[in-house]
């Protein structure tokens, strides 16, 4: 069985949350796309654990995670991050861990260049994270990159670095004035957080080939969502990978497998880090007390997430792009405290009333149309059957089902592990 587990909206939907439940049904898990840009929040037995680059399956014993050749990775800060989890005794190594060489890493002058590029634009900027990710992405494209595998041959490593630090300075130094890249300060990075990742560079690519052939379960991890997309997002407010489920065993390194199953994550409400458009945003207090009681807040970041009612037409989008074939519904709890549930039914585009999802210029001319369903107002953190929850919450999940055309296979109650309602189809 392949399974990818994506996100619907705009990313931080809760897949993190789902990988560490579902993942108990598959042997391996792999990371495909993106970088440190955004974290996967899990909560277990063990405790409570943010997670930027490790795939979130980690943190279940018995499963292999790789880390695919579609990723961007920040090797100081998987090593940090890899130290954090062996300090809360999470076994890290060659044997539950595994990089593939074509992996591109983000080295400190891509931070640097994405702060720079942040500040030029000052009141026209992106929102980027500010962790490189848009020009390590840029230089894999340009073919300037460095990838996992060259950490093998510190000697080939030094002579293909000279050049691409040549060629990256005159950006730095000549076009944004900057202090230049120094080869030996960067090479001495490379080197020192190296020599952490190196018992862990594999063939992915092979490996993964043969657990097919082995009929091994592998579950595909994406960061983000289907609104954050290079091609398919709300351009250019996006990441710059491929977000979408029909990448997954490309960036994973079996481009030739085909999924079985697209779990698609959204939450019971909207949020979104970051600029761009998000028609259905809440302001003010109403805005305050939902994303205090959602906790919303960037897991890699810290920064406050815009929120807002659930969004039918952002969501049927996502839906379709992702090909999502089921979908799990994430902090449904949230919304216990409310008299009424707001939901974005429709937008207004010029006039016109619409369910479909625009794209350009007419996404920041659209306006929400909003409906309300009558709250639950109940505390349901310990449903763990759709006949646990009161009728209104029946009611609203059998709303979104009917709105979006796609079924609800998983219901989260609460943050932990085992708070969650599987409805049998």
């Amino acid at each position: 069985m392949l399974t990818a587990i994506v996100g619907i909206n705009w990313g931080d939907e809760g897949k993190g949350r789902m990988v560490d439940l579902l993942s108990s049904k598959y042997d391996i898990i792999v990371r495909y796309q993106g970088g440190n840009n955004a974290g996967h929040t899990v909560v277990n037995e063990r405790g409570k654990f943010i997670l930027n680059l490790l795939p979130s399956g980690i943190l279940r014993e018995g499963t292999v995670n790789v880390m695919g050749n579609g990723m961007v990775i920040d090797i100081e800060h998987l090593a940090g991050e890899i130290e954090r989890l062996r300090e809360k005794e999470i076994e890290v190594s060659p044997e539950n861990l595994k990089i593939s060489e074509k992996a591109i890493i983000c080295l400190p002058y891509h931070k640097e260049q994405d702060i720079l590029e942040e500040e030029r634009l000052a009141d026209k900027k992106f929102g980027s994270t500010r962790r490189g990710i848009a020009p390590v992405y840029a230089d894999k494209y340009a073919k300037k990159g460095i990838r996992i595998g060259d950490l093998l041959d510190y000697n080939t490593l030094e002579e293909k670095l000279k050049g691409i630090i040549d060629w990256k300075n005159l950006t730095i130094e000549k076009g944004y004035g900057a202090n230049p890249i120094k080869l030996e300060e960067t090479l001495e990075w490379l080197k020192k957080y190296g020599e952490i990742v190196k018992p862990y560079i594999t063939d992915v690519s092979k490996y993964l080939d043969e657990a097919t052939k082995q009929g091994k379960n592998i579950m595909f991890e994406a960061q983000l969502g289907a609104l954050r997309d290079i091609d398919f997002g709300i351009y250019p407010y996006t990441s710059s990978s491929q977000t979408i489920s029909a990448y997954a065993t490309c960036g994973a390194g079996i481009p030739g497998k085909k999924l079985d199953n697209v779990v698609g994550i959204m939450k019971a409400y909207s949020s979104c880090v970051g600029e761009g458009p998000f028609t259905a945003e809440m302001f003010g207090e109403e805005a305050e007390r939902l994303r205090e009681t959602g906790g919303e807040y960037g897991a890699a970041t810290g920064r406050p997430r815009r929120v807002g009612p659930f969004d039918v037409p952002a969501s049927k989008y996502g839906i379709r792009v992702q090909g999502a074939d089921e979908i799990a519904l994430t902090k449904l709890d949230v919304l216990s405290y409310m008299d009424k549930i707001p939901v974005c039914v429709e937008y207004e585009v010029d006039g016109k009333r619409t369910t479909d999802f625009p794209t350009g210029d007419a996404l920041n001319r659209a306006k929400p149309i909003i409906e309300y369903l009558p709250g639950f107002k109940k505390d349901i953190s310990q449903a763990r059957t759709l006949e646990d929850l009161p009728k209104e919450a029946r009611a609203y999940i059998k709303f979104i089902e009917e709105k979006t055309g796609a079924p609800i296979r998983y219901i989260s109650v609460s943050p932990e592990r085992e708070g969650y309602i599987e409805v049998k189809k």
